[in-house]
Formats: structure tokens, C-alpha cells, sequence
């Protein structure tokens, strides 16, 4: 056969006998590459222990053997398998996939909230006489929070319908939900540095625009983190793992404490009014509703 014609018996036929070991490369080489017809490559692996096999695991995209193999088909194998079960397999694969979710779900929250923040300093830092945030310690101790919010991510599931397709890495889908989710806190963001301006009279009290700013944002990025880790709803559809979830409240309940603890001072910040805490509430529930009909409409537009 040509190579043409091998590649288009290679997508119609199941099996294949008496092959050298350079025609099982061969086959491997006219799967990966399509039929002539669709130019559709495929993902293929290939199973093997003999010497006869090297070649093809070599070229395969996951060569697999087994404990009980020759050397050299262990050496041109990805994966080896200690145990006599094909279900490994299965196993390993739904692994990789909540994985990669996980990491995917990171990217989403640091990425967007960090967008979100970047218009939020540099706007607000036109407006009020001050700086958003004026001392660095403030600014490192919220991002020092915020990523402990985030170091149970990887304990975290992932929802059903992920796991049943090879979801791909795409860049441009994971700008598009940053341009489209980042900005969402900055709105709320901007509604705090009004709320911190006019209903509490903060143009002449910097440290309480501080203290008020460092709480929303902590509060705001650690809830984000609940609605972002999935495309249904939070807390109904689907629920984060127990250590997410009790990781989550401690890092916003270390940030409220932070305002009146022994440390405030150093921090630069004070306690805040009571009628703030019952703001920043209403703010939180507007800010996941809007971030998850953002979220919605984002995935029905483009896909998940």
C-alpha cells in the first residue's frame, strides 16, 4: 500500500495481522496523520511488550507496556503498567482531566481578578487624593491571603461533563473570559471607593478607604474563586470541596479580624462602621449574580 492508501485503510479497519514491526509504525504513523479523505488526525496509542513492538510504542502518542516487558519496549513506553488491569488506564485518565481542570480553574481566578484589580488601582488612584492602598504591606498581605485561598484548588472536583471529552489548552478562550470576567470586580470595586467616599466620609480619613477597599477585595476575590471553579451554579449546581470551602472562610475571616487585631496598626488600617459590613454584603450577593450571568451568557456564546 501508499502511504494514501494506507492512511484510509487505517480509519475503516479494526485489525490488522502478520505485520512486520515497521508496519505497525507505519499503521501508527497513518493513524496520527488521517485519511485522505477527512485529514482528521487521531490520538493514538499503542500496547506492546516485544522487542518486534519498540518501534510503534517509539512512535505512538502514548506508547504503553507492561511491567513484564522487554527492556527496550519499556524504554520506548510512556506508561508502564504494574498491574494486570486496563481499567489503570481509565483511572489515569479522568485523573489527568481533573487535573487539568484545576489548573484551568486557576488561571481563570488569578488572571481575571488580577485584571479586575489592575483597572481598579489605576482608576481609583485618580480620584481620591490618595492611593488606593497606600502602604505595601497592605498590598502583600491581601495577595499573601488570596493565594492561600487558593492552595486547596488542587483538592478540589471537578464537574461531570468534563471529564467525558480531552479538553484542549486554549489560550484564546481563556483571554476572552478574562476580558469578559476581569472587569466585573473593578465595577464593584468603584461602587466601595463610592461607598467608602460619600457614605462614610473617607476623603479625610485615608486608613478607613484602606481598610474598607482591603476587605472587599479579599472578600471578593476568595467568593470568585466559587463561582469561576465551575459553568453551573455555585453552591447549588455544584459545591467546592470541604477543604476549599473551609479554607475560604478562614482566609475571609482572618481579613475581617485583621481590622481590629493587635496588628491593624501596623497594617495601617481601623475598625470599620457596622453599616459598611451589611454593604459589603448586598455588594457580595450582586457581585456573584452578575459574575454568573456574565458567566452563562460567556459559555453559551462560546462554549465551555
Amino acid at each position: 500500500m501508499s502511504e494514501t492508501e494506507l492512511a484510509e485503510a487505517a480509519s475503516v479497519t479494526s485489525v490488522f495481522a502478520r505485520l512486520a514491526p515497521a508496519d505497525k509504525e507505519h499503521i501508527i504513523r497513518a493513524l496520527q496523520s488521517g485519511d485522505a479523505l477527512h485529514r482528521t488526525g487521531h490520538v493514538t496509542g499503542f500496547m506492546g511488550d516485544g522487542i518486534n513492538d519498540a518501534p510503534a510504542l517509539k512512535a505512538a502518542d502514548v506508547g504503553i507496556s507492561v511491567d513484564s516487558a522487554v527492556d527496550i519496549a519499556k524504554e520506548s513506553s510512556d506508561i508502564i503498567l504494574l498491574e494486570n488491569s486496563l481499567l489503570i488506564l481509565e483511572q489515569g485518565v479522568l485523573e489527568g482531566r481533573r487535573v487539568f481542570g484545576n489548573i484551568i480553574k486557576y488561571i481563570k481566578m488569578a488572571a481575571s481578578s488580577n485584571f479586575g484589580n489592575m483597572f481598579s488601582v489605576v482608576g481609583a488612584s485618580r480620584v481620591p487624593a490618595f492611593l488606593p492602598m497606600l502602604r505595601s504591606i497592605q498590598v502583600l498581605t491581601n495577595n499573601l491571603l488570596y493565594d492561600f485561598s487558593q492552595t486547596a484548588i488542587p483538592t478540589d472536583e471537578v464537574d461531570a461533563d468534563w471529564l467525558t471529552k480531552p479538553r484542549q489548552w486554549t489560550i484564546g478562550e481563556i483571554q476572552r473570559f478574562i476580558l469578559f470576567i476581569g472587569p466585573i470586580s473593578s465595577i464593584f470595586d468603584y461602587l466601595t471607593f463610592f461607598i467608602m467616599l460619600y457614605v462614610f466620609n473617607s476623603w479625610h480619613n485615608p486608613a478607613l478607604f484602606h481598610t474598607g477597599w482591603f476587605v472587599e477585595s479579599l472578600f471578593t476575590q476568595t467568593l470568585i474563586i466559587h463561582v469561576i471553579r465551575t459553568n453551573k451554579i455555585p453552591f447549588i449546581q455544584s459545591r467546592a470541596s470541604w477543604p476549599l470551602i473551609v479554607t475560604s472562610v478562614i482566609i475571609v475571616s482572618v481579613g475581617a479580624w485583621l481590622t481590629v487585631s493587635p496588628l491593624a496598626g501596623t497594617l495601617g488600617f481601623v475598625p470599620l462602621p457596622s453599616l459598611y459590613w451589611l454593604l459589603l454584603a448586598i455588594m457580595l450577593l450582586g457581585y456573584v449574580i452578575l459574575t454568573q450571568v456574565i458567566k452563562t451568557w460567556f459559555f453559551h456564546r462560546f462554549g465551555e
